[in-house]
């Protein structure tokens, strides 16, 4: 969460643009991502220029080319690239920067792999650019430029921030899933090259695109081969989503992550419709909580593993579905999925510990989705292998990430974040106790108790005995208290 002087920038943007005449909050967060997102094309290009001009060499694949850009043929209109640039007209007087902006950037970048069929065409081409004057253009794009929209730590934060500002954010249960728990799934999941990566309720493609930080952070060196950087730019990553909007900022997010032709589409991931099974060897999700949707809409081989209308065990069930065999999956469930006791809990608790191999349940405090939701959760983790596996179970309790777990979510000490990466497959974790944050449970003991999931069935609480002095001698130290009160209040009494 973005505490302070960054959020009141923020606050300044949205509400910049809200005073200018939209007042509709998704339209105003389309707008910012707009114009950030123009920033961002520029920064990342200046940034290759560098690099390009230290090892000596061209730079190839140019957003921003040379000499004059074609903007649309009919009518014909053409201006230099560089007024393109935002680095060049944020320094233009407020009516030159509006004409600029509305006439040839916004356009431009709805061209940006015109001819392609990708999420980003397909999403971008109804777009319209709305700030309303001059006056509000240049406010926004002064507060753009006071951020620090290099460091991803950040700029995650803000969107996050951004989203939570949206009205409809915690509607049917679409917590917007903060980035340091993000980035702590990818790198416990550890996706590599031989990955297709699928988030299945995407939202604002948090996950996927974290999965590429992670893939260029870690196989730099292998992405420079032809095959691995054709995978990255257009097979490795997929999302789903049924929100325009979140699909449009989806394909700009993956596009600026160097993804070019992700596999982005509208989509409910639980209908009939979706018809991708055996496909993926990664899925990481934070599907909708505590939504329902109608079961004849319900793709049929979802339900015969798990009847039900809820949102948060159909997807877990459709993740058994859509994962190849051998394929891994993290998924953020509310508490419930783990102790329920309606026949669909249970039988795809069931599912995942008897036919798949349940490797890990790590539980998260409550207040992880706060200012938005209070609601406890879990992180599941499993191997698809249709013929069982699980031997035991890792439990992790998770009790602080970093930050307060109240409506303020400021930044403290204490944190388990690094504790649990550490921990995850570690051999170690063998001899722990019941007693300790981390232990393993056995296969059986799990399905004694009904396949309940929840850490507390399993953790032990260690009581030490408190020994307290007899009541004489607690009385006697409250008498000789009392007699030094009184001889200080004589000694007082006596210099009046």
């Amino acid at each position: 969460m973005i505490t302070g002087e960054l959020k009141n920038k923020v606050d300044s943007i949205w509400d910049t643009i809200w005073t200018g005449g939209i007042t509709s909050p998704i339209t105003v967060l389309e707008q910012i991502t707009y114009l950030m997102f123009m920033k961002l094309l520029d920064d990342n290009q200046i940034k290759k220029e560098a690099n390009a001009n230290a090892l000596g060499v061209t730079l190839k694949n140019k957003v921003f080319g040379d000499g004059k850009c074609v903007i649309s043929e009919e009518p014909r209109i053409v201006t230099d690239y560089k007024n393109l640039r935002w680095s060049v007209f944020h320094n233009f007087e407020p009516n030159e920067m509006f004409t600029t902006v509305q006439q040839y950037v916004f356009p431009f970048i709805k061209t940006i792999n015109t001819g392609k069929d990708t999420a980003f065409s397909r999403y971008m081409k109804d777009t319209v650019f709305l700030i309303p004057t001059a006056r509000v253009l240049a406010k926004v794009v002064d507060g753009i430029d006071a951020m620090d929209m290099n460091n991803k730590d950040i700029m995650g934060d803000v969107y996050e921030y951004l989203l939570g500002k949206i009205a409809s954010a915690g509607d049917n249960g679409q917590f917007r899933t903060p980035r340091h728990i993000i980035r702590m799934m990818v790198q416990l999941m550890k996706p590599t090259l031989a990955d297709k990566i699928l988030d299945p309720a995407m939202g604002s493609a948090g996950f996927i695109a974290e999965s590429a930080n992670y893939i260029q952070e870690h196989f730099e060196k292998e992405l420079l081969k032809k095959e691995n950087a054709e995978h990255y730019k257009t097979t490795m990553f997929s999302g789903f989503d049924t929100d325009q909007t979140m699909l449009r900022i989806g394909a700009m997010n993956m596009m600026l992550h160097g993804v070019e032709e992700p596999n982005i589409k509208y989509q409910d991931s639980l209908s009939a419709d979706n018809t991708e099974r055996d496909a993926y060897t990664l899925i990481m999700a934070n599907p909708p909580f505590t939504g329902n949707v109608f079961q004849e809409d319900i793709s049929k081989d979802i339900l015969a593993l798990c009847k039900t209308k809820k949102t948060e065990l159909l997807f877990l069930a459709l993740f058994t579905r859509m994962i190849k065999v051998g394929g891994r999956c993290a998924s953020i469930v509310p508490d419930g999925v783990l102790f329920g006791s309606s026949t669909a809990h249970k039988m795809i608790r069931e599912e995942l510990v008897e036919n798949q191999k349940l490797e890990a349940v790590i539980s998260m405090p409550s207040g992880v989705f706060k200012p938005y939701a209070g609601v406890s959760t879990a992180i599941l983790i499993f191997t698809k292998t249709n013929a069982g596996g699980t031997d035991k179970v890792w439990f992790y309790d998770m009790k602080a990430d970093g930050y307060s777990l109240d409506d303020k979510r400021s930044q403290i000490a204490d944190n388990d974040i690094p504790d649990i990466i550490a921990r995850f497959g570690n051999p170690d974790e063998e001899v722990r106790e019941r007693t300790d944050k981390s232990f393993f449970v056995p296969k059986s003991e799990i399905i004694d108790n009904g396949y309940d999931l929840s850490i507390n069935k399993y953790k032990k609480t260690e009581y030490v005995a408190e020994e307290y002095p007899e009541p004489k001698e607690i009385l006697a130290e409250i008498r000789a208290l009392e007699a030094e009160i009184q001889k200080g209040l004589d000694e007082l009494e006596g210099l009046l």
